[in-house]
């Protein structure tokens, strides 16, 4: 959790709150990088909350490296997905806006070593490793198996 989200947190408790997500679907190959969360165990793309003041291509970024120990460059915009509403494992509430986007890998090496992170794979955008965190993802999954950009919803 970000100090920023813990700092909110502090304030609301569980309450619903707006969250900023960036979002990376890494295409390699002709598959995608999933991670399995450290939380509910539970699919995604790899990314987080956007820290106050950070712009998302530099949060997807971070948390990327964080997440994946891969080094990305951002090709382009898939979508924002605003319309979702998410309970995580504890009970917070909150709306995630979250901006997806389409990333290469430029350095680094896959490393699940974040505490976040309980796998890491590469798939076949036919196959996932199991279900995805939420309809959210699973949008942006369907979106990006479909070769769209510039999604909203």
């Amino acid at each position: 959790m970000s100090d920023y989200v813990r700092w909110v947190r502090e304030r609301v408790g569980h309450q619903p709150i707006q969250l900023t997500f960036a979002a990376a679907c890494i295409l390699d190959a002709g598959r995608v990088l999933l991670q399995c969360r450290g939380d509910d165990t539970m699919w995604c793309f790899p990314g987080g909350a956007v820290e106050l003041g950070e712009s998302i291509e530099d949060a997807v970024r971070r948390e990327v490296i964080e997440e994946t120990g891969f080094d990305i460059e951002v090709d382009a915009v898939q979508g924002i997905y605003s319309r979702y509403w998410h309970t995580y494992p504890n009970g917070d509430i909150a709306q995630p806006i979250t901006t997806f986007l389409r990333c290469s890998i430029i350095g680094g090496a896959l490393s699940a070593h974040d505490p976040e992170t309980i796998d890491l794979r590469f798939c076949r955008l036919d196959t996932l490793p199991g279900p995805m965190m939420n309809q959210q993802h699973c949008d942006a999954l369907t979106d990006l198996q479909a070769g769209r950009l510039g999604v909203l919803r």
